[in-house]
């Protein structure tokens, strides 16, 4: 029995040994099928989190272990190996010894293939799964195979090391790191919800297994170094942010968790909640809110950082708690100290989409940005004009960002009063004209243009049949039935004429502020964007958007194209058609009861924000504001009474005319509009 026991221990210590030899040999093809001749399939990234211009490209890293220049001219990368030669890199590519060479997976095949030690290859990576596939122009192959990926961890082979892993940080282009993980810790549970309270609140968690769950309240995010969270939980008695994470000597620490904890706040509106790391919104190296040291102000750069969201309702109900990104947001508005804030939702950091609706005018049950609007300049500082000036147009069937006032928070931190809005881009287009945002091919085929719509001002998609659609009108004669029809075929018509009557009548002299776009299969279209220079000063003379507007096809374009406006308006039927859509929109619009109706929630409410805002930010003065606020509301009712008599001006009308198409809606603006 001992010497048959003894046999199956040596029999049981021989298949260990085996399969021992075995592992570290399947570790070292591994090691060996990642390379091909010196240069190693070293970093993958399967769902990148770091944002540039609205992309965060996956990418492969090719890094040469050679002691000598590899030439990679003709060499091929693929992620199946099927089809390996989806990606060649061009002639005269070639990789330092010890050096390294990134390439960003695109899907985009109209992109440069990029050159030096970047690149740009069409096809993705899969964060369920995926494979890098490397073939020399021999045919010899390397292959990668790498399985689920976790946002913004990197997959790949440690300094010196011989078996792929996760990487607590990514390093595109640098060194690797000498410690891999197999796994990721999971997110810890705060046990005790965020929200409003009357006194000090214990506030308790759990882990799962083994982890140590450690916290900040500063807004940065957890590292090992920072303090235990305590097993009997943690007292807060005031504004608090706090954030958790689990860690795990085997395991990529786990994403953080966030909670905000309000003390003695009694709000009438909903609150967001942002926090992240100080590095991100204040460092003068980085902080996307500073305006920092560099030659480009950091809150111009087109970086996007990570940021935890929370929305509170007007109740105190939180609505969301995800992680997404955030940039600093709009043009000059930019250096006011209280910076606009745009907020993306980003799969690589949580949820693809913000689950809620949180604007009355809308049915829709998500969101993929939202943006967080400051005023514009003190020009217009009633805090209130875009919001409102847009609203207007709810009756309407024109694109317009709808609003709410909020408040918002910063690390804990009270941020002041902000307008709540939708985020003009592809998003916020598809959801208008009822496409689906999780077809991401539609999505992203649609052309959103800005401005003139030239190369300089392409937002989104093409703008190709836009600079031939204006050249077409500029110089053809839209009388001619086929010529007619080719220029209708491609622009909405009623939406054009709607538009422009909107900001001739609102008297916008900002004309910069145009946006146009259109989705695939449909025609042009206009929407409304930054308002608020409508109903300025002086606003019931004011005949620069109507001189700009409507005026030669021939005279030379500026801020935007006047070409399809005015080819259509030479043509008899059209000019119509324009006229009654003019006296349309006067009417559905800019009565004075109805106007009255959109200024007086947001007064009401502004009333209640303003003293607080004001001692965080020094303005607008409370007297200054209600001055301005009576002053737009002046020019609100008189310049509607008058544009009808500029317009006769601007474009010939006859009194016979006049009184044909804007008699009626004259006798109501008279009627109404009038000063009691």
């Amino acid at each position: 029995m001992m010497r048959t026991g003894m046999g199956r221990m040596l029999i049981l210590l021989l298949m260990m040994l085996t399969a021992s030899a075995l592992w570290a040999a399947a570790g070292a093809e591994e090691a060996r099928a990642a390379a091909v001749e010196g240069v190693v399939i070293s970093e993958v990234m399967a769902s990148n989190g770091t944002y540039k211009s609205s992309h965060a490209y996956d990418w492969i890293e090719l890094h040469n272990t050679t002691g000598k220049t590899v030439d990679l001219s003709g060499w091929a990368l693929s992620d199946s190996e099927k089809k390996p030669e989806k990606f060649r890199f061009p002639q005269g590519t070639k990789v330092k010894k010890n050096g390294y060479v990134l390439v960003y997976c695109t899907g985009d095949d109209s992109l440069d293939p990029g050159k030096g030690d970047t690149f740009y290859a069409p096809f993705k990576l899969s964060a369920s799964g995926d494979q890098a596939v490397l073939t020399a122009p021999d045919g010899i192959r390397a292959v990668l195979e790498f399985g689920q990926q976790y946002g913004n961890i990197s997959w790949g082979l440690p300094e010196g090391g011989d078996s792929y892993g996760f990487f607590a940080s990514a390093t595109p282009k640098a060194k690797n790191g000498k410690t891999v993980y197999a796994s990721r810790a999971h997110a810890p549970v705060i046990d005790t919800p965020g929200g409003f309270f009357d006194g000090a609140v214990t506030v308790l968690a759990h882990g799962s297994g083994e982890d140590t769950l450690r916290y900040t309240t500063d807004g940065s995010t957890p590292t090992a170094k920072s303090k235990a969270f305590p097993a009997a939980g943690l007292t807060l008695k005031k504004t608090t942010t706090l954030r958790l994470a689990a860690f795990r000597g085997d395991a990529v620490p786990s994403a953080p968790v966030t909670a905000t904890y309000f003390f003695g706040e009694d709000l009438p509106v909903a609150v967001v909640s942002l926090t992240t790391d100080s590095k991100y919104m204040f460092d003068k190296k980085t902080g996307a809110l500073t305006k920092g040291t560099g030659a480009v102000p950091n809150y111009d750069k087109p970086y996007e950082y990570p940021v935890n969201i929370e929305y509170f309702d007007e109740n105190g109900v939180c609505l969301i708690n995800q992680m997404g990104t955030f940039t600093a947001s709009g043009h000059s508005a930019r250096q006011n100290p209280q910076k606009s804030i745009a907020l993306h939702a980003r799969k690589a950091f949580g949820p693809e989409f913000f689950e809620f609706n949180p604007f009355p005018h809308r049915d829709y049950t998500h969101y993929h940005s939202l943006l967080l609007r400051s005023t514009n300049s003190d020009a217009f500082s009633e805090r209130l004009r875009d919001a409102v000036f847009s609203s207007l147009a709810e009756p309407l069937d024109l694109c317009y960002q709808d609003a709410r006032p909020i408040v918002v928070f910063i690390n804990g931190e009270y941020w002041g009063h902000y307008n709540l809005r939708e985020k003009i881009n592809k998003y916020m287009v598809a959801q208008w004209e009822g496409v689906d945002l999780s077809d991401e091919d539609t999505v992203d085929a649609i052309d959103l243009l800005s401005r003139t719509g030239s190369d300089d001002w392409v937002q989104n998609g093409s703008n190709e049949d836009w600079k031939e659609l204006c050249a077409f009108c500029k110089t053809e004669d839209l009388n001619d039935p086929e010529n007619l029809r080719y220029v209708t075929d491609r622009i909405d018509v009623d939406n054009l004429f709607t538009h422009a009557a909107w900001e001739i009548i609102a008297g916008n002299s900002d004309i910069t502020n145009v946006r146009m776009y259109r989705v695939p299969g449909g025609k042009w279209k206009y929407l409304l964007f930054d308002v608020e220079a409508s109903f300025g000063s002086g606003s019931d003379k004011n005949t620069i958007p109507l001189e700009n507007y409507i005026k030669p096809v021939s005279a030379k374009y500026g801020a935007f194209r006047h070409e399809p406006l005015n080819a259509l308006l030479a043509v008899p039927e059209m000019r119509d058609r324009f006229l009654r859509r003019f006296a349309q929109v006067l009417e559905t619009s800019f009565l004075w009861p109805y106007v009255e109706a959109h200024f007086a929630p947001w007064e009401a409410v502004l009333e209640q924000l303003l003293p607080r805002h004001v001692q965080r930010w020094g303005s607008p003065k409370l007297v200054n504001w209600r001055k301005n606020v009576n002053a737009t509301k002046y020019f609100a009712r008189v310049r509607p009474r008058k544009i009808v008599a500029m317009l006769q001006k601007r474009m010939d009308l006859t009194d016979e005319e006049v009184a044909f198409y804007f008699g009626d809606v004259q006798r109501q603006l008279d009627d109404v509009n009038v000063l009691k």
